[in-house]
């Protein structure tokens, strides 16, 4: 999971903020998009692939997102993107990306939201004598 995925001129995919954990100063926050980059390999034929962005609850679906997709040799691959916008994080927890493909879960992996306020400020210098 990532901030944002820009590709270049050359083909090539540029992947910004590579996320293994978000960081928020308080919470309810709202995350502007989040983006997870899938590439297939090694397969033959059409499938769909689902990624799913889940609740510290592990039950509740905060998104959903599917491509279909086909490979027609087994040398070949296909990249997905799916964006998730305006994801609200409301608790802190972990939370979790899920990857299927036709129904079948291949990857799942956690992504904790972790509250960190911001430091108090120094004290105000004590006003000069007169």
């Amino acid at each position: 999971m990532c901030e944002e995925i820009r590709q270049e001129a050359n083909g090539n995919f540029f992947l910004v903020g590579v996320l293994s954990f978000i960081r928020v100063p308080q919470l309810p926050v709202v995350a502007f998009k989040l983006s997870v980059f899938n590439r297939w390999t090694a397969g033959v034929g059409q499938f769909v692939e689902t990624s799913r962005f889940i609740a510290p609850d592990q039950t509740t679906v905060l998104r959903k997102g599917e491509v279909k997709f086909s490979l027609k040799d087994a040398g070949v691959h296909a990249t997905n993107v799916t964006v998730f916008g305006q994801v609200e994080f409301k608790t802190a927890g972990t939370y979790f990306v899920e990857v299927l493909v036709d129904d079948v879960m291949k990857l799942r992996y956690p992504v904790p939201v972790i509250v960190t306020p911001p430091p108090n400020p120094p004290p105000a210098p004590p006003a000069p004598a007169a």
